[in-house]
């Protein structure tokens, strides 16, 4: 019977693994080739200010003869105009008849747009619309059979699947890189209607606007940013989905801006403590902490305490989901909620609004300190109506005027905030607190929503008993 040593074994996986290793550059020289030629360089250029000659001609002495004049001219004490400004980035082609899509923020404020093809012709491009939210633009060129690339799936891509990006780094147009997927549903502060693609494919200064590109040659993402401290690639970089930037290109197509769907609450993430408090079995969903006047999720029955755990069948793992997956959706349309109110799951019909800008500021009042309360380690009063008026956007609650307790402390809450509810009661006098938190069962957490400068969140915290 032949027999195999650990050793042999060893090597033979070594060689397969190798062989492995040389087969996969062979599969991407197969998709570059098909790609690179609907990838464009983008030139840029916002136009300064000219200098006025004849300002500058004014300020030289009148006796200087003509030959000195015409030396100093351009050298003169008068304005010297704004240089122009320059930029670029990358793109691709998405249509024969010269459609291209990049960022919104490699065209952002340009006067003028040059579009370079891999065949090195030159064209001057039209921006047809753009997106600051998805940062997405799209382009058009007079130009016809141009070679395109054609929408992938994102929604399947994998962590551990090769990705491709082509693009410009530096000018240094039609390069290449390859990685894998490191992550999905990445947010950023800024973009908060995009779950990123996470890779550690190399991007940097350049490739912006560029394609995200999977095994199948097909795109998935538009490359977008990197966090780096030094300003290069140190292995993660960003990428719009496809499925989302390709709902912001066909509103920019069909009416030149996009809308999105509005659902009308203030969400915040679930912690353990929280998840405890509102009878659920693990962190879970966006935790709804304030439910606007009049907006659609007032008028579907969703309340303050609510988490969302689904939208239209899609699961909110995190707080983060909700916003890409609600500004997918057009205003009017109606989306399917799966909630889960205090431990009970209910589902709810949504018809959405339209996102409208709306910033929400409020001062707080003079506290005065009384006796701690009990078992919460907080003490409150009730606010005057001096007090209730400067609180814009809330219509009562207690303050709290002294924290007690560590772990109340340690959960965020301060002197001045306003208690609105105990996990779901409403709280509007003394008498109110004191008999719910009478109630409060020992070494249980408690979800109490707090007010503060214009802002509603839950804190959840397990109080260390009554003193």
């Amino acid at each position: 019977m032949f027999k195999v040593n650990s050793r042999t074994l060893l090597v033979a996986l070594l060689v397969l693994f190798a062989l492995d290793l040389r087969a996969a550059p062979a599969d991407f020289v197969d998709i570059v080739e098909a790609s690179v030629p609907a990838v464009v360089n983008i030139e840029t250029t916002r136009f300064g200010e000219r200098p006025d000659p004849e300002v500058q001609r004014g300020q030289m002495p009148e006796d200087m003869p003509e030959l000195f004049r015409r030396f100093f001219e351009p050298y003169g004490e008068g304005p010297r105009g704004r240089p122009d400004r320059r930029g670029g980035g990358s793109g691709f082609i998405v249509r024969e008849d010269g459609l291209i899509i990049t960022n919104h923020h490699v065209i952002e404020d340009a006067d003028e747009i040059i579009v370079r093809l891999a065949d090195r012709r030159e064209f001057v491009a039209e921006l047809v619309g753009s997106d600051a939210e998805t940062d997405v633009a799209v382009l058009r060129i007079d130009a016809e059979d141009l070679p395109t690339l054609d929408y992938g799936d994102s929604s399947a891509l994998r962590p551990g699947e090769w990705v491709i990006a082509i693009g410009s780094p530096f000018q240094f147009e039609q390069s290449v890189a390859a990685g894998i997927v490191s992550a999905k549903g990445r947010t950023q502060g800024q973009q908060q209607y995009v779950p990123f693609i996470q890779s550690d494919v190399a991007i940097n200064r350049g490739n912006s606007g560029g394609p995200l590109i999977n095994t199948d040659g097909k795109v998935v993402g538009i490359n977008s940013w990197i966090l780096s401290s030094s300003g290069g690639n140190i292995g993660l970089s960003f990428s719009i989905p496809i499925e989302t930037a390709s709902s912001t290109i066909d509103q920019l197509l069909e009416f030149g801006r996009v809308s999105r769907g509005y659902l009308g609450v203030g969400i915040q993430s679930v912690d353990r403590e929280r998840a405890d408090a509102l009878g659920l079995d693990r962190p879970v969903g966006a935790l709804v902490n304030r439910v606007e006047p009049g907006s659609a999720a007032e008028r579907a029955g969703i309340e303050v305490g609510d988490v969302i755990l689904e939208v239209n069948g899609r699961n909110i793992e995190v707080f983060s989901d909700l916003p890409p997956v609600v500004g997918s959706v057009r205003p009017g349309e109606e989306v399917s909620l799966t909630i889960s109110r205090w431990g009970e799951t209910q589902e709810l019909t949504v018809e959405l609004d339209e996102r409208d800008e709306d910033q929400q500021t409020s001062d707080r009042g003079e506290t005065r300190d009384v006796e701690p309360t009990n078992a919460l380690g907080l003490s409150v009063e009730e606010l005057s109506d001096d007090q209730l008026r400067r609180a814009e956007g809330i219509d009562g609650g207690l303050m709290v005027t002294a924290v007690d307790s560590d772990n109340a402390y340690r959960a965020g809450i301060r002197r001045g905030d306003v208690i609105r509810m105990i996990n779901n009661q409403q709280v509007r006098t003394l008498e109110d607190f004191e008999a719910i938190v009478e109630d409060i069962e020992p070494g249980r957490s408690v979800a109490l929503l707090v007010w503060r400068n214009g802002t509603t969140q839950f804190v959840a915290y397990t109080p260390e008993g009554e003193e």
